[in-house]
């Protein structure tokens, strides 16, 4: 999808975030969190009838700049999802500031919230089983998936913790700069699919290994005090610090909302923390909105 155009009246921009992902990702609490910071949401808006639908809401809020949330997923049957990235590409070059936020969460996850709800699958039937539907899912969405600005993989989150990073994130206030996450993660539990950037530390001297520090994490005093002592690791974060000056600004300049860097090492525990936190508080006084997340303990 192309970039936003820019339109003539910046007080005019009409802003848009189709929301789309698989059942029991976590769309609707998304939706749910828009709504509460002032978008105009609607769920299961078949996409054909957007350009109508942003039409009507700028003709009658003609004196503000409207925001609107639409969910489209795979019940949207009459929504010719293979058009969407042709629909959405038009609306952009008539000035509406476009966003496709896709969420997703691995199919054990899934699995597990539809039998822990005891919801039935939108998809599944007396011939199509809970894992053939969601695997059906996944292919009938990837127009959506590959046009998506924004990828959030929701299987290791709490509603708590979405709803958090939706509204720091995806909906910051209006004075907020650029979100920028440093995420550190366990490389054996898979690579975050949000991540803009994705850094390996697994080659760093491993706290693990040490029998006193092995009960503590990268957040606690000991680990650090041991990788402040480690001249590799003092490289690492010079280098990792002057990519990031470098790129950071540029990502800047393109009016994203949200730039996710990705600290990944063997148990997600102590060098992944501990470098994810270094450099969020290097990048803190010149970026203001700076977030932490750590995967494998925010559980």
């Amino acid at each position: 999808m192309p970039p936003p155009a820019e339109p003539a009246d910046s007080h005019n921009d009409t802003r848009l975030i189709v929301i789309s992902g698989r059942s029991g990702s976590g769309k609707s609490t998304a939706l749910h969190v828009l709504e509460d910071v002032g978008f105009t949401c609607i769920d299961n808006l078949p996409a054909s009838m957007l350009v109508s639908l942003l039409e009507q809401i700028r003709q009658h809020r003609a004196q503000e700049a409207p925001k609107i949330a639409v969910g489209i997923d795979a019940r949207n049957l009459l929504g010719k999802l293979q058009q969407l990235p042709e629909i959405l590409a038009k609306l952009s070059e008539s000035g509406i500031h476009c966003e496709v936020l896709f969420l997703d969460a691995r199919t054990p996850s899934l699995i597990r919230r539809f039998s822990e709800t005891r919801r039935r699958h939108p998809l599944s039937s007396a011939t199509v089983d809970l894992k053939q539907a969601i695997a059906l899912e996944r292919t009938l969405l990837d127009p959506i998936a590959a046009i998506a600005s924004r990828h959030i993989d929701t299987s290791n989150m709490t509603l708590h913790q979405l709803r958090d990073l939706i509204k720091k994130q995806i909906a910051p206030g209006k004075g907020d700069a650029m979100a920028v996450v440093f995420q550190s993660f366990a490389f054996k539990h898979g690579v975050p699919s949000d991540a803009d950037f994705v850094f390996d530390v697994r080659c760093l001297p491993n706290p693990y290994w040490k029998t006193e520090l092995r009960a503590f994490n990268g957040n606690d005093q000991p680990v650090i005090e041991f990788l402040d002592s480690q001249v590799d690791v003092a490289a690492m974060l010079a280098d990792l610090n002057g990519f990031l000056s470098r790129w950071i600004p540029r990502f800047l300049a393109t009016n994203r909302s949200y730039l996710t860097i990705a600290i990944g090492c063997t148990g997600g525990q102590h060098r992944s923390v501990y470098i994810a936190n270094q450099l969020a508080e290097q990048f803190r006084p010149q970026f203001g909105n700076i977030h932490v997340q750590h995967r494998e303990q925010d559980n």
